[in-house]
């Protein structure tokens, strides 16, 4: 089987991924890397887009949508403080009783996910401690994203070679890269800090001037002097 096949192969070990809708969440954040859209079910976090302004947004959440199989929860409270007004989540029917919980829970989640945001950017959070919901990538793409947010830490990289070896497939560096440019949560699975071996900085989905400003932040390398 080629790592193209694999990429697609869902793991046997992970549960399947054919679901009931799900009650889920959004908001969108302003960083010194542009507007950010959080997204978040009941489970944790489960997807960030870069450059999330109104139209990007607005094609993010009827994705998600189509994805998750229900409308987003109305707008989360403004003590979530979401930073652009002019986004807003569309207002849905009021939950069931049964519904209740996970549409509390995944309101929860996203709020803990905006506040370790922005402690991120502004240079106290270190590490992500976010419940992360995985459901959106599978096989070889989950292990190696898994991989990188357990063991890269802030302020390293780390070469597409060496994270294929890491997750036991030397001859998918290059597969390393296509699953980087699939990663649902970049910032908070931190694709960035994925760089060429031989010194290069590498792609980023998010754009090259995203991916120094992200390792200028973790001082990897020198902030612009202006």
């Amino acid at each position: 089987m080629t790592i193209a096949e694999r990429q697609k192969q869902p793991d046997p070990r992970e549960r399947s991924e054919r679901r009931e809708a799900r009650a889920w969440a959004w908001a969108v954040s302003a960083t010194p890397i542009g507007p950010l859209l959080l997204a978040a079910t009941d489970e944790g976090l489960v997807q960030v887009v870069f450059h999330a302004e109104e139209k990007t947004a607005a094609e993010a959440v009827a994705r998600l949508t189509r994805r998750l199989g229900a409308e987003p929860t109305s707008q989360p409270s403004a003590s979530l403080r979401p930073a652009s007004p002019a986004v807003t989540a569309p207002a849905s029917a009021a939950p069931s009783a049964a519904a209740a919980l996970p549409v509390a829970r995944c309101t929860e989640q996203l709020g803990e996910a905006i506040r370790q945001v922005e402690s991120y950017f502004a240079g106290d959070t270190k590490a992500f401690t976010l419940p992360l919901d995985w459901s959106l990538i599978t096989g070889f793409n989950r292990r190696v994203l898994r991989e990188l947010a357990a063991h890269v830490p802030y302020g390293t990289v780390v070469g597409y070679q060496d994270l294929a070896d890491r997750v036991g497939e030397p001859g998918a560096a290059r597969a390393v890269g296509v699953a980087m440019g699939s990663n649902p949560l970049p910032v908070v699975v931190p694709c960035h800090r994925v760089v060429e071996s031989g010194g290069g900085i590498g792609g980023f989905g998010g754009g090259l001037e995203t991916k120094r400003t992200l390792l200028a932040l973790e001082g990897v390398l020198p902030r612009p002097l202006f």
